[in-house]
């Protein structure tokens, strides 16, 4: 009898990733090409529902993968062929500039195949460029619910046709005191809307706005996936606060006093990659460029030079160092706090492995001590708030390399051929004289000493947090002749009740540029052509800094202390 062949049945293909989630092939293309591979927890359970058009409250930490959670749907929706063609179409509110920028470059890339087109609005911009973009057309606006609300009031950002608005980091939106603009911003978009709520956490008010505003939400609750015991990369982590104008400096005061050796120094753009690169070259360290402009051989030569030793530093752009790995690096810097905390986390995952020590230095503005502590709270990791090294603290790091180099040469040995050097100077000089002058000349040829003059810095976070328990809050006291109350500063704020201010304008602009808690902000005054705020004293001289020349309702505003009337 014969055998009869049995020929195996092919198992069908299983569709996986991004593509079992029912995505347009071109959002699926499109995060391919990212890096993308497979969704995290928040995606997998948000997309499918959200691509139905229902509503949803999601709890979610930032750093989790919320963004592309929302945003992938809504793009994937907003290129249907029935896609209504009004537009904005699409609203997206965020509680800083920083996230705005953060959240409308995410939607540009996910959506760059689409020609769908995005647009960031925030206070501190420049008005005349957004009103062009708005009015030549965009598919989605990222604003900060105050900036949204100051277009709709001037008629140059239609709510109309909105079918999806996004409420990202609704908590904080909250503390920053923009409850009364989402209520009105909410109202003034069709009832027929697909609304979507991320939010950390779920306060009772949180869940007040969802009960208003949605329809039947889903509801998704995500935690952040905890790190395995043993599996964490040990890597100090420290920040410097600093103000803008001298942060070139110091960087290269901490890349002095770190002595690291092989750092990588993350950059947002090309042209401060090659600004910085050329500004430690003359500080005498060995930098090299890394950004999207170069062609591939240039890459190619600078990981070299890099991998060889024969550069220290590599000053790069994110884009630029995707898929980076230098075994021996050892230090990672970020000349900005990261807007995204998935970029701070994957930046500083490239020091610290295989059980060694790496550093993470992060040079921050005293407007962003806000996004450290977000990162903080999202990563579980503590970042060490540092003050920066003096002109002391690098002579005594100069003189300690110097110690270490005479060490070394010690260890080595091969030193019989100088001793005639010493044996001839002794009959002369005194031979703790001569090991001095032995000393001075390899110090200077280790740097030397400093002449740098001392850089004026900005207290450390956990100093600017405040925390003092319940403050005077922004109520009504007005501050009389006698002055702010005790610990406190008055300053003076350009803009008064005839450009439209208020005090929760006052409250809102304080804490989205300088990042003071409402709690601290008190004494508030509005008269016609001025105002007048109390904030605690230490925080005075960085809330003049951060809201000098932002917009209020549409005005530049000048911001000083108080001289009295």
């Amino acid at each position: 009898m014969a055998e009869t062949e049995t020929v195996a049945t092919p198992e069908p293909e299983t569709v996986s990733g991004f593509a079992a989630l029912g995505l347009d092939p071109r959002l699926v293309a499109a995060l391919t090409e990212l890096g993308y591979e497979e969704p995290t927890p928040i995606q997998r359970e948000a997309i499918p529902v959200l691509l139905t058009g229902r509503d949803m409250v999601g709890r979610a930490a930032t750093g989790t993968g919320k963004t592309a959670a929302f945003a992938l749907p809504l793009l994937h929706r907003l290129t249907r062929p029935d896609a209504p063609k009004a537009r904005p179409a699409a609203l997206i509110l965020v509680p800083t500039r920083e996230l705005a920028m953060q959240v409308a470059e995410a939607v540009h890339k996910y959506g760059r195949s689409l020609g769908v087109r995005v647009l960031p609005i925030y206070g501190g911009q420049a008005m005349g460029q957004q009103l062009r973009a708005l009015e030549r057309g965009i598919e989605v606006v990222v604003a900060t619910p105050g900036r949204a609300l100051d277009h709709v009031r001037r008629g140059t950002l239609a709510l109309a046709n909105v079918t999806a608005v996004v409420l990202d980091e609704a908590d904080e939106m909250l503390d920053m005191g923009f409850a009364e603009d989402i209520e009105a911003l909410l109202s003034g978009t069709p009832k027929g809307r697909q609304t979507m709520l991320f939010s950390a956490t779920l306060p009772p008010r949180i869940a007040a706005i969802a009960e208003r505003h949605l329809t039947d939400p889903a509801r998704v609750n995500v935690a952040r996936e905890a790190v395995p015991t043993g599996e964490a990369p040990k890597v100090r982590q420290t920040a410097y606060i600093i103000s803008r104008q001298h942060k070139l400096a110091a960087l290269g005061r901490v890349l002095d006093l770190e002595a690291p050796a092989a750092a990588l120094v993350f950059c947002r753009t090309r042209t401060e990659v090659e600004e910085l690169t050329e500004a430690l070259a003359a500080r005498g360290y060995r930098p090299e460029a890394l950004h999207g402009g170069m062609a591939q051989d240039q890459r190619d030569r600078v990981m070299r030079l890099f991998r060889a030793g024969t550069a220290d530093l590599l000053i790069a752009t994110d884009v630029a160092a995707r898929g980076l790995d230098v075994e021996h690096l050892t230090h990672v810097v970020n000349f900005h706090v990261p807007c995204d905390i998935e970029a701070y986390v994957h930046r500083i995952g490239r020091v610290g492995r295989a059980g060694r020590e790496g550093v993470a230095i992060t040079l921050a503005e005293p407007r962003e001590h806000r996004m450290l502590r977000n990162i903080e709270r999202a990563t579980g990791q503590r970042i060490e708030a540092a003050r920066l090294p003096t002109v002391a603290d690098l002579r005594a790091r100069r003189l300690e390399l110097t110690r270490e180099a005479l060490r070394g040469a010690i260890v080595e040995g091969d030193l019989d051929r100088f001793r005639v050097v010493v044996e001839a100077l002794s009959g002369e000089f005194d031979v703790m004289d001569v090991a001095l002058a032995a000393v001075k000349l390899a110090h200077r040829a280790e740097g030397g000493d400093v002449e740098d003059a001392d850089i004026p810095v900005a207290p450390p976070p956990q100093e600017q947090r405040f925390d003092r328990g319940p403050g005077p809050g922004y109520g009504p006291r007005r501050p009389g002749p006698r002055g702010p109350a005790p610990g406190m500063a008055r300053l003076f704020i350009s803009l008064g009740r005839e450009a439209g201010i208020t005090p929760r304008d006052l409250v809102g602009a304080i804490a989205n540029e300088a990042g003071l808690p409402g709690r601290d902000i008190s004494g508030i005054e509005v008269t016609d052509r001025f105002s007048l705020v109390e904030v605690p004293e230490e925080a005075a001289d960085f809330v003049v800094e951060a809201l000098n020349g932002v917009r209020m309702r549409g005005r530049r505003v000048a911001v000083r202390r108080d001289r009295g009337r």
